[in-house]
């Protein structure tokens, strides 16, 4: 087990087992690659020192190393660029799985009685099957007649574990389920309309039953999905109207900041839904890769699109003295920093005066009473800190009618 963990760590550091041990010889600490490999093929274990100074190497705690995960995640989509490599693949998805294993402990922490809102899988076998599909997502999770503001903390909040991947930006994401959880994964390097897109993509995938198509079907009907998510048909012939000869840029632009979908995928949307023809659509792509649009649109989408919750639900659980911050920094990133200033803070919560023996907590009470008193306090009217905040407030007139 310890050593899939460190292998899982190097390939994440992006390090060969030769260049860890030129960075572990900055630590004075000689190994060979050879060494390393014994160790990650378990057919020698390595030194408490080896492995205090490899988590310092490789960004992770030492606790790392030893955690075994409990929960399995079932991978059913992985949407990568060809040069990322099957030993990065399974790095990616053992640290997901990790981090997936820990919003879902705190899930069950935080919210006991709460389950995932995601529909069950739908057969899919067309066009018009995704696009019904997506029409009936919307209707479940109540989004309305209205662009999405947030998609991806839309998803959490329905109980979807969205993971963002900031490491490497030769994949798109990824999906799959961890027991009656969905667990999705975000490349964070990617701009928020691709963000959006590629998280709705995603959940395509795992809320169609694409199971008698071959991939590059699949892979198209979770874009046909995603598009009609973001974009329901009704609003695109509202915004363009029912036939079009051309599309003009600015309105475009000016959609894309509405939507939060790129201008090459509203071009796509209307040749799908035959508001202009295939020639038409020929020509505009043409014309956005002249003006080398392809790769960087004149425009950027504003909106925010990055995971909350994991933070929000570590910093709750923490607080709540629920669970410690060592287990929480187990998977390897530093979801807060004030999680480790708290975890290395001198001063007492309550929760540890309510530990502590009688006479330990009344030490410790008489001695702060002490220290109170030597200090010097500002003395304020009542209604005077409103008054900071609030021009037009009115304390007088209010203790005047009181």
């Amino acid at each position: 087990m310890i050593g899939a963990r460190l292998k899982q760590a190097r390939l994440l550091a992006g390090l060969t087992m030769a260049q860890l041990a030129d960075e572990l010889r900055d630590y004075d600490f000689r190994i060979t690659k050879q060494a390393i490999s014994k160790y990650e093929k378990e057919k020698s274990y390595p030194s408490a020192q080896f492995l205090l100074l490899a988590s310092s190497v490789l960004g992770v705690p030492s606790t790392y190393f030893t955690h075994e995960p409990v929960k399995t995640v079932i991978w059913e989509s992985f949407r990568r660029h060809s040069t990322l490599g099957k030993k990065k693949q399974e790095a990616i998805k053992g640290h997901a799985a990790d981090i997936a294993e820990l919003q879902i402990e705190l899930r069950s922490l935080l919210y006991p009685d709460k389950s995932p809102e995601l529909p069950a899988p739908e057969t899919v076998k067309n066009c018009e099957d995704a696009e019904q599909v997506a029409s009936n997502f919307r209707e479940r999770w109540d989004l309305g007649n209205r662009p999405l503001d947030n998609l991806v903390q839309t998803s959490e909040d329905r109980g979807v574990v969205v993971i963002s991947w900031n490491k490497s930006g030769k994949f798109d994401g990824l999906s799959g389920w961890c027991g009656e959880y969905p667990v999705t994964v975000i490349n964070g390097n990617r701009s928020n309309d691709r963000i959006r897109f590629n998280l709705a993509h995603e959940i395509g995938h795992l809320v169609m039953d694409t199971s008698a198509l071959d991939e590059k079907s699949e892979e198209s009907l979770a874009h046909r999905f995603a598009a009609s998510l973001l974009v329901p048909a009704e609003h695109a012939r509202r915004e363009l109207g029912i036939k079009r000869d051309r599309l003009d840029w600015g309105e475009l632009m000016m959609l894309k900041r509405k939507y939060g979908l790129s201008m090459a995928t509203w071009i796509r949307r209307a040749k799908d839904l035959a508001i202009i023809s295939q020639n038409q659509y020929s020509l505009m792509f043409k014309d956005l890769s002249t003006r080398g649009w392809r790769k960087q649109e004149p425009i950027e989408y504003q909106g925010d699109e990055e995971p909350l919750q994991l933070k929000q639900m570590a910093q709750r659980a923490v607080a709540e003295g629920l669970m410690s911050p060592d287990r929480i920094s187990r998977v390897g990133i530093e979801i807060l920093e004030s999680i480790r200033e708290k975890a290395e803070s001198t001063h007492l919560t309550v929760r540890d005066l309510l530990a502590m023996p009688e006479q330990e907590r009344q030490a410790v009470m008489e001695e702060a009473f002490a220290l109170a008193a030597e200090e010097e306090f500002e003395i304020f009217e009542a209604n005077e800190i409103f008054d900071d905040y609030d021009e037009d407030y009115d304390a007088e007139a209010i203790n005047e009618t009181s």
